[in-house]
């Protein structure tokens, strides 16, 4: 089941991150004037279409485990920025909610990935990282 789980996850994160990506450097009208709208200029849709698609790469390419962990730190930073912008320019809540909701997703993809996709050392499912020593961690 947390294979499973961990696919949906990441294919729905991935896939629209590569989807919007091409569109933020397509500078389709859509994301322009969304982006207009937050008051951001057009030249940023160009950088966040790069990582975004830097980003989905990563997350559905096989190893690199740190090349990873980096990119869900920057899906969060992206997407907890874009909540932001839709809170502080006053748009509805569903606008706020959809970059929410990815973020769940986002969370629900690294938090089932494989121990292959995961960093040496870090914490496994269970809780205690690996790196630990036994008598270190009183077992």
């Amino acid at each position: 089941m947390n294979a499973k789980s961990y696919w949906i996850a990441t294919a729905l994160v991935a896939g629209t991150y590569l989807m919007t990506g091409a569109m933020d450097l397509a500078h389709a009208p859509p994301m322009a004037d969304g982006m207009a709208r937050l008051g951001y200029p057009p030249y940023v849709m160009s950088l966040l279409g790069v990582w975004k698609i830097l980003g989905a790469a990563a997350l559905l390419a096989p190893g690199l485990p740190r090349v990873k962990e980096w990119a869900y730190a920057g899906i969060t930073f992206n997407l907890t920025g874009a909540a932001f912008s839709h809170v502080v320019s006053g748009d509805p809540a569903a606008n706020v909610a959809v970059p929410l909701v990815l973020l769940g997703l986002a969370a629900i993809s690294w938090a089932l990935r494989p121990q292959s996709r995961r960093l040496a050392g870090a914490v496994p499912a269970g809780g205690v990282p690996s790196g630990i020593p036994a008598a270190a961690r009183g077992a």
